[in-house]
């Protein structure tokens, strides 16, 4: 599948900061979106120590779900070293590179990309839903289980499947408070790119039939925990080998 990544990059927060400002007025919050994706995909990032180092190891995942039956359709994995520092505001830059190499590794192409984060709902407007929107061309969307920016009134929100609150920074609605479960804690949504609010709700319910996350979420989640425990242990083996022959 087409991802239209940098060849290079930003190595820097400047930089990062810079490339968010060039991009942010791409992403469309309007959609409305794919109303009955057939396949959507669901993206996840896992990180060897706290994931705030750089040099630590991450594996990306991304599972292709059809949705008539919630199977999976295909699965991509990619690993690598994190090479950006840890900033808050600026962390899809340490998870974008390892994402992009396991996107392009699928054979199908998704209608929509469910991502484990924010779009929208970012200090800047810009998180990684909608960069990675902006990057594929394809609808995309963040699913997060803790908000980044905002709030909401609690009292708003019902303790029934499908309940939902506005979530407000600075006085803009940003993302969607979504109950997923009766009596769980809810999801937080917003858009990335060329998907509206109630569109990627409605996606994010359908996928999520029997627990808190949508399928997606949590067959990526699982795959990249693998892959990030496969890539440790090859190189703990990498290191005992490189010690014994030293």
């Amino acid at each position: 599948m087409r991802v239209d990544a940098p060849s290079t990059w930003p190595a820097d927060p400047a930089a990062a900061l810079a490339e968010q400002d060039r991009l942010r007025p791409l992403a469309d919050h309007r959609g409305p979106g794919p109303a009955h994706p057939r396949l959507v995909a669901g993206l996840d990032v896992a990180y060897a120590g706290d994931g705030r180092g750089t040099g630590d190891l991450v594996a990306a995942a991304v599972v292709v779900i059809d949705t008539a039956t919630l199977q999976v359709v295909e699965r991509a994995t990619a690993t690598a070293t994190s090479t950006f520092p840890y900033v808050p505001g600026l962390f899809a830059y340490r998870e974008l590179p390892v994402l992009v190499e396991a996107l392009r590794a699928l054979r199908t192409t998704p209608e929509l990309l469910l991502c484990d984060g924010h779009g929208l709902a970012h200090p800047r407007r810009f998180g990684l839903a909608c960069h990675l929107g902006v990057l594929t061309g394809l609808p995309t969307a963040g699913v997060a289980k803790t908000p980044f920016v905002g709030t909401y009134d609690p009292q708003a929100l019902a303790a029934a499947r499908g309940a939902h609150a506005d979530l407000v920074d600075a006085g803009e609605t940003v993302g969607r408070v979504l109950r997923t479960q009766d009596g769980v804690k809810p999801v937080y949504v917003s858009t990335g790119h060329l998907v509206d609010l109630p569109t990627a709700c409605a996606q994010v319910l359908a996928l999520a039939p029997a627990y808190r996350l949508p399928e997606t979420t949590r067959q990526a989640d699982r795959l990249s925990r693998d892959a990030l425990a496969a890539a440790v242990a090859a190189a703990g083996t990498a290191a005992a080998a490189d010690t014994v022959e030293g």
